[in-house]
């Protein structure tokens, strides 16, 4: 089980709240629904320790042995769980469950949130002696309730399982992700700083529509960038103690001191921002003004507010920054954002993942790995026409193999949303460029390349440590009611819940 990195100190909320609603019907046997309420919360509160989840449950004072039944009972898991804002619901039959009361419950909440459902299975193979519990058959009348008052949820992949069982914790692992995606792109605030580059028509997007989804663009200019970053004094400790972090996050020797100066005030007026403005994620205008006006590439400041957990995306490119939140937010790691970059000469499935600097430094190699560079070396970009030195900032790294998932969120020429998600490798290759790379293998990349990126999507894509395609699938294509494309898909564009991840 992949669990959520509680070290970071920005960008994902630690712990979440998770309720837990456990149906039966009266009936059934209550004692016997009691007993496997009392057994899913014995697990639920260990996963809970190794999650970062906290779950909110109906307790045995004013519920039938800890489950809900009654009208009554509805109403106070309801109150309960908006008191304490659960960002999603995990409902359990513990046994057939009472359709009216779950849904009553739910509709009492108010909290609009992702909803989990699975049943628990019999003690035994039937006899005529077992006390049954029919979980089997009360989960199909608990969803089809669901549906008709409105509300969206999604199934175990083990539907019908023990709390004990493996399945259970992989499907609340999965679950509690789905909920902190959901939760985090909807109250998402992202910070434009400066234009996106004229040439860049595809860093374009509908504020609008943005804002409709849930997210809020938070906008800056340029100007009062500069201005502020160069304010920060020398003898600033802040800015002593970024400056200090950054020689020691990178080779610098190669770059001008003051570009290496100016990147380390430029880094500390971001972070002021974040602070200040709440900020979950930064679009920049990382070329070319920077360099002429500024003095240094925005690529050094940007991958070590990255590696902490707040993603920047280059090129101002706000639905990248979204991209990257929504892949960060899923796997509890960092974010990068690279271009779909250039496909391999002897091998079809295999292409550079690329930028000039923005990934987090979590993705290099480590040292003494067989690369002809070293771990992590800032460079030049390479702008015509600026000064000498006004270009260095740039990150040179190569990524170390492993899965890898990559995201992107986009709009149509009419403003609708759609999403692509793939998961696949980087790995080892003889073939070497500069920036921030890995050559990464995608299956099917021919049909993806053809009939979805060259259709759907501009060059720009999140990408994160190991595999969470199901966990953004789910969130996008349920939650947020995205068009979603993957690379083995029949019908582009037609979200199910039968994926081959």
């Amino acid at each position: 089980m992949n669990t959520m990195n509680k070290n970071l100190p920005t960008g994902i909320p630690i712990r979440i709240k998770l309720g837990f609603l456990p149906a039966k019907r009266g009936c059934f046997d209550p004692v016997s629904a009691g007993a496997m309420r009392n057994r899913t919360v014995a697990v639920l509160n260990r996963l809970g320790n190794e999650l970062g989840v906290e779950f909110v449950i109906p307790d045995e004072r004013h519920t039938e042995h800890g489950c809900v039944t009654t009208l009554e009972e509805a109403e106070y898991a309801a109150e309960l769980f908006r008191r304490e804002n659960v960002a999603g619901i995990l409902l359990g039959a513990m046994n057939f469950g009472e359709e009216s009361a779950v849904a009553w419950a739910i509709k009492k909440a108010t909290l609009d949130v992702p909803i989990q459902v699975f049943g628990c299975q019999e003690d035994e193979t039937l006899t005529m002696n077992t006390v049954r519990r029919d979980s089997f058959c009360g989960l199909l009348s608990l969803c089809d309730v669901l549906r008709q008052i409105g509300v969206k949820y999604s199934v175990a992949r083990t539907s019908i399982c023990f709390p004990e069982d493996a399945s259970f914790a992989a499907d609340i692992d999965w679950f509690q992700r789905v909920c902190r995606v959901v939760g985090g792109i909807k109250t998402a605030r992202y910070a434009q700083i400066g234009t996106r580059p004229d040439c860049f028509w595809t860093c374009r997007y509908n504020e609008k529509k943005l804002q409709k989804l849930g997210p809020t663009a938070v906008v800056c200019d340029l100007s009062e960038a500069f201005a502020e970053a160069k304010a920060i004094g020398d003898d600033d400790p802040e800015y002593r103690k970024h400056l200090d972090e950054t020689k020691r996050y990178a080779d610098c020797s190669q770059c001008d001191p003051q570009a290496i100066q100016r990147s380390a005030k430029f880094e500390l007026f971001l972070r002021r921002f974040q602070k200040r403005h709440r900020i979950d994620g930064f679009g920049v205008q990382c070329w070319a003004s920077i360099q002429h006006n500024y003095g240094c590439s925005a690529c050094l400041a940007m991958s070590r507010l990255g590696n902490d957990g707040i993603p920047c995306a280059c090129e101002a490119d706000i639905l990248g920054t979204m991209s990257m939140h929504a892949a960060l937010l899923a796997a509890g790691t960092p974010a990068g954002l690279a271009d779909w970059n250039n496909l391999h000469n002897d091998d079809d499935e295999l292409a550079t993942i690329w930028h000039c600097g923005v990934f987090p430094g979590v993705f290099s190699k480590p040292s003494g790995s067989q690369c002809s560079q070293p771990p992590i070396r800032i460079g030049d970009l390479g702008v015509q026409d600026a000064p000498p030195g006004n270009t260095h900032g740039t990150v040179h790294f190569v990524s170390k193999p492993g899965p890898v998932t990559l995201f992107r969120v986009a709009q149509d020429v009419d403003s609708n949303w759609h999403a692509v998600v793939v998961e696949a490798a980087f790995e080892d290759n003889a073939a070497e460029t500069s920036g921030c790379y890995g050559w990464c293998r995608i299956p099917n990349l021919q049909s993806l390349y053809r009939n979805v990126l060259l259709q759907h999507f501009p060059h720009h894509v999140g990408v994160v440590q190991e595999h969470y395609g199901n966990v953004l699938w789910e969130a996008f294509g349920n939650y947020f009611d995205m068009k979603m494309y993957h690379s083995a898909q029949v019908v582009p564009g037609l979200y199910t819940s039968q994926l081959p991840f």
